[in-house]
C-alpha cells in the first residue's frame, strides 16, 4: 500500500502527460506511432479487423507477458496508469486543440510528439507500469534480456512495424512518425535510466 500511494502520483503524471501530447499533437498532425498503435492500424487496412478488437488482443497478450514476468505488483501499477490515461485524454478532448495550426508543422509535430510520448510513458515506467502493452512488452524483454537497452526494444519493434506500414502510408509521413519513434525511445531510456547513468550521460554530451 506504501509503494502503492509513494508511486501513483508519478503514474498519473506519466500518463497525464502522455494523453495531452497525442491529443494535442499525434491526433492532429497524422504523425503514426510504431509498437500496438501502429498494428492495429496496419491489420485494419489490409485484413479489415477493428482496432477495437485487434487492440484488446494484442495489448492483453502484453500485459499477460507482464504478469508473468514483471509479477502482480506491475498489473497494477499498469492498470493506474491505463486508466489515468483514458481519463485525462477524454478530459482534455472534452475542450478544442490549443493549436490546431501544428498538423501543418510535421516537423514541428514530431520532435513535440516525441517529448509528450518520452517523458509520459517514461515516468510511468519508471514508477513501474506500463500505459499500453508496447511499454509492458519492452518492460519484459528489457528484464529478460539484461543487455537489451529498453530504448533499444522500443526501436526494434517501432522499425518493424513502420516498415510494414509502408505498404499503405507515404514515405513522408513514415519518416516523420520514424523520428518521432527513435526520438521518444531515447527520452523513455533517459527518464527511466538510473539518476547515476542520467548524470554520467549528460556530462559526455
Amino acid at each position: 500500500m506504501k509503494n502503492l500511494l509513494r508511486r501513483s502520483p508519478l503514474l498519473l503524471l506519466g500518463s497525464a502527460i502522455l494523453a495531452f501530447g497525442l491529443y494535442q499533437i499525434h491526433s492532429l498532425s497524422g504523425i503514426t506511432e510504431g509498437g500496438i498503435l501502429g498494428a492495429t492500424l496496419l491489420l485494419f487496412h489490409h485484413f479489415g479487423i477493428s482496432p477495437a478488437l485487434s487492440g484488446l488482443v494484442l495489448n492483453g497478450l502484453c500485459y499477460l507477458l507482464g504478469f508473468f514476468i514483471l509479477g502482480k505488483g506491475f498489473i497494477l501499477y499498469s492498470a493506474i496508469s491505463g486508466i489515468g490515461f483514458s481519463l485525462f485524454y477524454a478530459i482534455f478532448e472534452a475542450f478544442p486543440p490549443i493549436y490546431p495550426a501544428i498538423s501543418t508543422l510535421p516537423l514541428v509535430a514530431a520532435l513535440l510528439g516525441a517529448l509528450f510520448v518520452g517523458v509520459g510513458v517514461g515516468l510511468c515506467v519508471r514508477a513501474g507500469g506500463a500505459p499500453s502493452g508496447d511499454d509492458a512488452l519492452a518492460m519484459s524483454l528489457s528484464k529478460v534480456w539484461k543487455r537489451a537497452k529498453l530504448q533499444h526494444i522500443y526501436l526494434a519493434s517501432d522499425l518493424l512495424v513502420l516498415g510494414l506500414s509502408l505498404t499503405y502510408i507515404p514515405l513522408e509521413k513514415i519518416l516523420y512518425s520514424l523520428l518521432t519513434c527513435v526520438l521518444s525511445g531515447q527520452i523513455i531510456g533517459w527518464v527511466t535510466a538510473p539518476r547515476r547513468e542520467r548524470k554520467s550521460h549528460g556530462k559526455s554530451q
